[in-house]
């Protein structure tokens, strides 16, 4: 399993290393991550040994914690894309899977708060496939 990663923002205003394993995969269905991406859930990778190394543009990091909950996230400043973040008072860093440039190594563990799950999120898998955008 690589241990050393790479990534960026959208625009390429940003990009990181990430340095050491990743321990956990999950995509999590609460609505403060279908809210803050704007989609059916977050894809994250945790890791509480991994090290997080800003290659360029940190400055253009900025960062979010929901008042009064421990949801918390950064995004580029220009485009707006999802970026790792130091939780937990810097004991848990939290990368976003779809900001890494190269395979993360891991499948996710699993599906959280599925209670939360959007209601047109099911049988996805059975929808039409297409290669690129429809005609």
């Amino acid at each position: 399993m690589t241990t050393n990663h790479t990534g960026s923002c959208l625009c390429g205003a940003v990009s990181f290393e990430i340095h050491g394993p990743f321990e956990h995969f999950f995509l999590c269905h609460c609505h403060h991550c279908q809210k803050d991406t704007g989609s059916a859930h977050a894809a994250n990778l945790f890791s509480s040994t991994a090290e997080l190394v800003w290659r360029s543009g940190q400055d253009k990091v900025s960062s979010f914690t929901l008042p009064g909950t421990r949801h918390g996230k950064s995004f580029c400043s220009c485009c707006g894309s999802a970026l790792p973040s130091l939780q937990m008072n810097g004991t848990l860093l939290v990368v976003p899977a779809g900001s890494l440039d190269t395979p993360p190594g891991l499948r996710p563990n699993a599906h959280l708060f599925m209670n939360s799950k959007a209601d047109w999120d099911h049988a996805l898998e059975n929808l039409p496939k297409l290669p690129t955008l429809p005609e």
